[in-house]
Parts: structure tokens; C-alpha cells; sequence
């Protein structure tokens, strides 16, 4: 295939929570544009299957994947350390893990789970990694969010689910951590040459919801019903990350590779620094 025929050669990209659903459609998807591709996972067995079906479905083979349990501070710098060693340079990092966590759960950390994952993996990982990125610009990163966002307002005071713990709450509020994240990183990013945007992939039929015991399947099975396929829900994370029609645009928040407005409460500046601060207290950067 001619070079002119793969617009991302020549680029790295870091793609997390990619074995799986998104995450590994999408690791597919900037594969099969010419991108070197590093998968994060926490499994090595589903990492190295991963990287296996994505290079037998491109032909690429610069595929490969690290392991690490991103829920874990420890983790997540060793992650960072391991890619900094490995590679001169990051063009796209496109921060996917997540879950939905029906129960209270804590981390090693003692962090509530779908905070720690969902939101300050995503803080930690790219400002380890942002160094880099500054030295590779232009460079991108890409959060993936949900519509779900819109469902609630960002609690402060309450970032962990203390008392009454909702599952679907959480998870919406991480959510919307991640939009505020996106467009306070922006901010601080003006003039650097690495963007940051945020999007909702759509619903997606992955099993998402299947580390909840036996509910879990259940749930996700229901979401299957009407859920578009991983690949339909990967497009716009692919676009955010090549497509030249991004190029410099930043601060924004997209769905079906549109830019759309995200929910009021995503745009109160003091209440992004304020998550900013304390998100660097619990990672101590």
C-alpha cells in the first residue's frame, strides 16, 4: 500500500482500555491508517490477543501493548515510565478505560474505583506523559467521555460516592470530570501545539457492565439491544485522532465526529480548576 494511502504513518499512539469493545476498534481503526499503536491493558493474555487480531485485520505489524492495572497510581506511573523507555515520542494518546461499577469499591489507593479509573487515570497518565507530547507537536489527546455527563452536575464535595453510593451516578460524574478535564487541559495547552477534546462514542453494545457479578450481564445485555457495534462507536475517537480536519482544534466536545455543546455545568471554569487542584492532591502531582 503507498504511503500517501496511510495518513497516520510514521505516528505513535498510546490507546488505554484498549483489548477490548472501543478501545480495541479503535486501536484497529489508527492501525490500519499506518499508526504505530501501543495497547494498555491489565490482562497480558488479552493484551497479546489484542495486538494478534489487530495485525492480522491491518497488516500492520507495529502493534504492541504494556500491561498495567490503570485503576493503579503505582501502575499507571510504572505504564508511563515503560512507555517513555520504549519510545522517543507520543502523537496520540487516547485515554479510553473505563467502567461502570454497580457497588462501592476501592482501589489499592483506597479510591473509590470508577473515580480512580474513569477519571484519575486519565489526569495521571497524560500529565506524566504531556512532556513528551509537548516534544512530539503536534500531538492530540483524545478523552473518552458519554452523553451520560449531562445526567448530573459535579459534586466536589463528593467525588467518591461517600453516603448513598449510585453506580450509574458515579459513572455519570466521572464522566462529566472528564469533559471538565478536557477543556481545563485545553486551556493550559493554548500555544503548545497538543490539543485535547473529549467525546460520547455513542451506546455501545461491549460488555462494559460484566464485572458486576451476575447482574452485571444483565445489564449489558439490555444495552446490546441498542447499543451500535465497538466500531461504529470507535469512529469518532479515530477522527478526533487523525483526521487533518483537527488539526489545531482543541477544547471541544464531539459526537458522531460533530462538534456539539456538552452540558452547562461543563463549562464553569472554577469548578474545572478546582477539579484540576484537587485531582493533583490524590495523585500528588
Amino acid at each position: 500500500m503507498a504511503i500517501i494511502d496511510l495518513p497516520m504513518a510514521g505516528k505513535i499512539c498510546l490507546v488505554t482500555g484498549a483489548t477490548a469493545g472501543i478501545g480495541e476498534a479503535t486501536a484497529s481503526g489508527l492501525a490500519s491508517l499506518g499508526a504505530t499503536v501501543i495497547l494498555a491493558g491489565r490482562n497480558i493474555e488479552r493484551c497479546s490477543a489484542s495486538v494478534e487480531r489487530i495485525k492480522q485485520w491491518t497488516r500492520n505489524p507495529e502493534i504492541a501493548y504494556l500491561v498495567a492495572d490503570l485503576s493503579s497510581q503505582r501502575e499507571v506511573r510504572r505504564l508511563a515510565d515503560e512507555f517513555k523507555t520504549r519510545y522517543a515520542r507520543l502523537d496520540v494518546l487516547v485515554n479510553n478505560v473505563g467502567a461502570i461499577n454497580l457497588a462501592r469499591r476501592f482501589t489499592e489507593d483506597g479510591i473509590e474505583l470508577t473515580f480512580a479509573l474513569n477519571h484519575l487515570s486519565y489526569f495521571l497518565l497524560t500529565d506524566l506523559l504531556i512532556d513528551l507530547m509537548i516534544s512530539s507537536a503536534p500531538a492530540r489527546i483524545v478523552n473518552v467521555s458519554s452523553s451520560s455527563h449531562r445526567q448530573v452536575g459535579m459534586n466536589l464535595e463528593n467525588l467518591q460516592g461517600q453516603g448513598r453510593y449510585r453506580g450509574f451516578r458515579s459513572y455519570a460524574q466521572s464522566k462529566l470530570g472528564n469533559v471538565l478535564f478536557s477543556y481545563e487541559l485545553a486551556r493550559r495547552l493554548e500555544g503548545t501545539g497538543v490539543t485535547a477534546n473529549a467525546l460520547h462514542p455513542g451506546v455501545v453494545a461491549t460488555r462494559f457492565l460484566c464485572n458486576n457479578g451476575k447482574i452485571g450481564p444483565i445489564f449489558s445485555f439490555f444495552f446490546g439491544l441498542r447499543g451500535i457495534s465497538p466500531s461504529e462507536g470507535a469512529l469518532t475517537s479515530i477522527y478526533l485522532a487523525s483526521s487533518n480536519e483537527m488539526e489545531g482544534i482543541t477544547g471541544g466536545y464531539y459526537e458522531k465526529s460533530q462538534a456539539v455543546r456538552s452540558a452547562d455545568a461543563s463549562y464553569n471554569e472554577d469548578t474545572a480548576a478546582r477539579l484540576w487542584e484537587i485531582s493533583a492532591e490524590m495523585t500528588a502531582e
